[in-house]
């Protein structure tokens, strides 16, 4: 899956930093990065602890940069600019305090236009990962929110799900008068809209379920409503895009079961991208293909920031860090 975006990297050399820099994952996923000809990788830390981290691991260290985010040269730069991106909303001091720390530190240095992209979260939660970039890099044009989209694999097959691991849940945006700014399907429908793109960009021809625990008006209650208008919102924002919902995951998927309670749909029977209504259905979804299906999982892929930002599992490997530095910097 990975061939195409590795070409694109040989071809055009990027800088990754890794916010984790004395993890011993991270330090094994950016020797075998460097060594093979991939990208410039830029660690955050302490320079002598990641020495004696990568020593005790037996990792070399030829061309990896290392960055201290408590001795940096231009740290008094780098906190006026942090100072003028929150307007206002944190301190200087407060902003001094948190470039201190590899997640916020690394933002800044994609913000500054010092790596291509970021990957962290090897000891970080998955929010400390996001925050620093919603602060920083921010939405991209267009976009209200964060989502995430898990790339599966089996053999020659491929599905994308989102969002299984940044949203809770999509409540309406309201005023401080009450009044509703953006409602909550609105969300989910951006959401699917940016997952089919992702999806398309790893190769997939995107035909996206909504899914529920009803098809077509079957149940009512829950998230039914939900899904159901974010497919509708979903078809103006992208009218060429194959999407229907609300489904069941059984019609989504089983031609058979498609043809009994859904019958003409674009999608149902064959559909390749899944789109949960919640964090819950979505988490327990992606992890039941990849721990029962037997599909590889790559992810969470982050959907919406100005800059390639990606989240890892704080349960990874090294293997898993590798291919996240190729998708994130891949994907810029």
């Amino acid at each position: 899956m990975l061939t195409e975006i590795i070409k694109t990297l040989k071809n055009d050399r990027r800088k990754i930093v890794f916010t984790e820099g004395e993890d011993a994952r991270i330090l094994e996923a950016a020797t075998r990065l460097v060594a093979d000809g991939l990208m410039d990788v830029l660690l955050c830390g302490n320079p002598e602890k990641v020495k004696a981290a990568a020593s005790a691991g037996g990792f070399k260290l030829d061309g990896i940069e290392i960055a201290d985010p408590n001795n940096y040269p231009d740290m008094d730069k780098m906190v006026d600019k942090m100072f003028e991106l929150r307007k206002g909303k944190m301190p200087i001091e407060d902003c001094r305090a948190a470039l201190t720390k590899g997640n916020y530190f690394g933002t800044m240095l994609v913000q500054m236009g010092k790596a291509d992209g970021l990957l962290g979260g090897a000891t970080y939660s998955t929010a400390d990962t996001v925050r620093p970039a919603l602060q920083i890099v921010k939405t991209k044009p267009g976009a209200h929110l964060v989502s995430s989209c898990f790339i599966l694999v089996r053999g020659d097959e491929r599905i994308a799900m989102g969002d299984c691991a940044i949203n809770i849940d999509y409540p309406d945006t309201v005023d401080k008068d009450g009044n509703v700014t953006l409602k909550g399907s609105a969300k989910l429908a951006e959401v699917a809209v940016e997952t089919a793109r992702t999806a398309k960009f790893f190769g997939i021809d995107p035909k996206v379920a909504v899914l529920s625990f009803s098809t077509k008006g079957s149940g009512k209650g829950g998230t039914v409503d939900l899904s159901r208008e974010a497919t509708e919102i979903a078809k103006e924002l992208a009218p060429d895009l194959a999407i229907d919902g609300e489904l069941q995951f059984d019609a989504a998927v089983s031609p058979v079961v498609a043809a009994a309670k859904c019958n003409g749909s674009p999608v149902a029977g064959q559909a390749n991208t899944f789109i949960f209504p919640s964090i819950e259905a979505g988490n327990i979804g992606y992890k039941i293909a990849q721990r029962l299906g037997g599909f590889e999982a790559y992810g969470p892929i982050l959907q919406g920031l100005n800059a390639p930002i990606n989240d890892l599992s704080r349960g990874c490997n090294a293997d898993e860090v590798y291919a996240m530095a190729i998708i994130t910097l891949g994907t810029k």
